[in-house]
């Protein structure tokens, strides 16, 4: 038999997308809403993106689950392509709320009903991805409210799928164990500092990079070197109430975030510029993540106000509450309190510098 050429709509097989949208408000008996077939695009689109996102965080997750990653090797280069990807693809799902809001309430008003009791809740994609990322159950808004399959809920299948997926390492704890690896605080490497602060409790070059932050604190920010030595050390628990103790509570350990602190310092040499670029599209995902949460509150509140959601969520309170809560990569965006400025960074040793740049 001749093999036929191949052909585009064979190939994208635009016989099965294009034929996958079937308003209800169109079926017999029910008065056709014009706008139901733009929500149904727009979501179907995004389940399209979501499948996308997921499968480049099959790459980076893959990436990072090694037990040594060669950074001569092209795998960092493509997890920081991977991600900017998906930086991208997020940047596109923000843009694609607006042709959204071109529907008005009482469009929407039109066919809402018929939906009941369907809801973006049950975007199976959605919780996959953030569930990949490093978002947790007990992290999350209404955890309870996750784990169920009556009306509203997931199906057995998508339960069970999701189930897994959160009981496997998620990319957070990957790039922990990853951070925590990073080896330039060898001694050898080391040889020859010589540091500015006497009876320091660690290492010489956090004894002095300490008391530099600390001379740059204002008055009113001078209690930060607390939360400088719990964070990084967990050192000075005293001086904290349990309910500043919990508000301090990372999801990375102190020996990963004293890494990632030091690879944002020190961003310029070579060799951390790709790391450096790795952490920063993480907390930029993490943003725009937030940033579509925002748009959808800002929609829902504008098409229903406060109603109950189809799928009997509190509606604009649920996605308030997940806005609020659901940040994956808040420690390292907030390694940014624990910075100083460029010129005064300590000066590292030549042994540590050679490991640092091009040995051309």
């Amino acid at each position: 038999m001749e093999k036929q050429p191949m052909y585009y709509g064979t190939y994208l097989g635009l016989d099965k997308v294009l034929d996958a949208q079937h308003p209800v408000s169109f079926q017999p008996g029910n008065e056709p809403a014009h706008d139901e077939m733009l929500f149904i695009i727009i979501h179907q689109a995004y389940e399209l993106w979501f499948k996308q996102i997921l499968f480049e965080l099959d790459y980076v997750t893959g990436v990072f689950s090694k037990e040594k990653i060669n950074d001569n090797s092209e795998d960092m280069n493509l997890v920081r392509h991977r991600l900017h990807r998906i930086i991208h693809i997020l940047q596109l799902l923000n843009k694609q709320v607006e042709v959204l809001d071109t529907m008005t309430p009482l469009d929407f008003l039109e066919f809402r009903n018929l939906l009941t009791p369907s809801s973006g809740f049950q975007s199976k994609q959605f919780r996959l991805i953030e569930a990949r990322l490093g978002l947790e159950l007990d992290n999350r808004h209404h955890k309870d409210y996750y784990k169920r399959t009556n009306e509203g809920g997931f199906t057995k299948n998508d339960y069970q799928h999701i189930t897994e997926t959160e009981e496997q390492p998620h990319l957070l704890t990957l790039v922990n164990h990853w951070l925590e690896r990073i080896p330039f605080f060898r001694e050898d490497f080391w040889q020859g500092y010589v540091s500015k602060t006497a009876n320091g409790k660690h290492h010489p070059f956090w004894n002095d990079y300490r008391a530099v932050y600390a001379a740059g604190l204002t008055e009113r920010e001078k209690n930060k070197i607390h939360e400088f030595d719990w964070v990084f050390f967990e050192d000075n628990a005293a001086g904290f109430t349990e309910e500043q103790l919990a508000s301090l509570k990372t999801s990375f350990s102190p020996t990963a975030l004293r890494s990632a602190l030091f690879i944002m310092l020190y961003r310029d040499f070579p060799l951390f510029q790709t790391s450096y670029q790795v952490l920063d599209a993480l907390i930029e995902i993490d943003h725009l993540m937030s940033n579509w949460r925002h748009k959808h509150l800002i929609m829902v509140r504008r098409m229903i106000g406060m109603r109950v959601g189809t799928g009997n969520t509190s509606g604009a309170g649920y996605l308030e509450g997940a806005l609020n809560k659901h940040y994956v990569y808040r420690d390292l965006s907030g390694l940014s309190t624990y910075l100083i400025e460029r010129k005064k960074l300590p000066a590292l040793p030549e042994a540590l510098i050679r490991n640092l740049g091009f040995q051309l």
